[in-house]
């Protein structure tokens, strides 16, 4: 499968920035500060249970949406709010020039909740695994489509060398293979194509069976409403992640609790 030309762009820019970073921060001293970050939360544990766990992102816009949230925004009171609204976890949009987002937002949500919390970011190096553990990440999220077998299953061996959780992001069966050959506790099923950006829940559900019942299976992109979660639920997802229809709303955590409190389907 060919990439497509967004995602091509995206990690081409992201090479241009690492250089850029470990220019500044060399990645022997990134590696030093990831290993003196504090302990990670329990990301994939915060993520089971008897219902559909809710991963709450953080993130001002994006290629497919354009901008999500303008005017003010301010990370730690999103976070907070998105914890009293429900969330076992959250995601943050790290990317600067595709996303808006910034480590800074990860840092401040972080510090705001007692949450696990997600870098999601176009990783494809191991600086940037160190990086997100600097931060105070607790998962990282790491995308097939984006990397070679051999770098993503080194990749997520450094993670689990620092304590990070690995949410490896499949589209299709044959990442999905991919996904499960690395030993990831935590699987995620991208209802967007990456080429069209046209979102389908029915890749969750067509996949789902694939999944094993010891790995966490996470449903991304797609979810606006409570049937949506419903839905995913009978699929057997074990959590949604849920961003741009939160990010609109006025009240992100009060639309938050809308979502919450289905009750999940076993896969098997």
């Amino acid at each position: 499968m060919t990439m497509p030309d967004v995602l091509r762009r995206i990690l081409s820019h992201k090479r241009e920035e690492l250089a850029l970073r470990t220019s500044a921060i060399p990645a022997d001293e990134m590696a030093e500060m990831a290993a003196d970050a504090p302990p990670p939360r329990d990301f994939a544990g915060a993520l089971r249970g008897d219902e559909v766990r809710i991963i709450a992102e953080i993130k001002r816009a994006s290629p497919s949406e354009g901008a999500i949230r303008e005017g003010e925004f301010d990370p730690a009171a999103i976070a907070g709010g998105y914890e009293a609204g429900g969330a076992a976890a959250l995601s943050v949009l790290t990317d600067e020039r595709f996303f808006g987002g910034h480590l800074d937002y990860l840092r401040a949500a972080r510090e705001a909740t007692k949450l696990p919390v997600l870098r999601k970011d176009f990783v494809v190096d191991e600086y940037q695994v160190s990086e997100a553990r600097a931060a105070g990440a607790d998962a990282v999220l790491l995308i097939v489509a984006a990397l070679e077998p051999l770098i993503l299953r080194e990749l997520c061996a450094l993670a689990e060398e620092l304590g990070l959780a690995t949410l490896v992001e499949a589209h299709d069966e044959h990442e999905l293979q991919v996904a499960l050959d690395c030993d990831a506790k935590m699987i995620g099923v991208n209802n967007r194509d990456l080429r069209s950006f046209a979102v389908d829940l029915g890749t969750t559900e067509r996949l789902a069976a694939m999944v094993p019942d010891h790995r966490v299976l996470v449903a991304e992109s797609g979810v606006h409403t409570r049937g949506d979660i419903e839905r995913l639920a009978r699929a057997g997802a074990d959590a949604a992640l849920v961003g741009t229809t939160l990010m609109r709303a006025d009240h992100p955590g009060e639309a938050l609790r809308e979502l919450t409190g289905v009750r999940g389907t076993p896969r098997h």
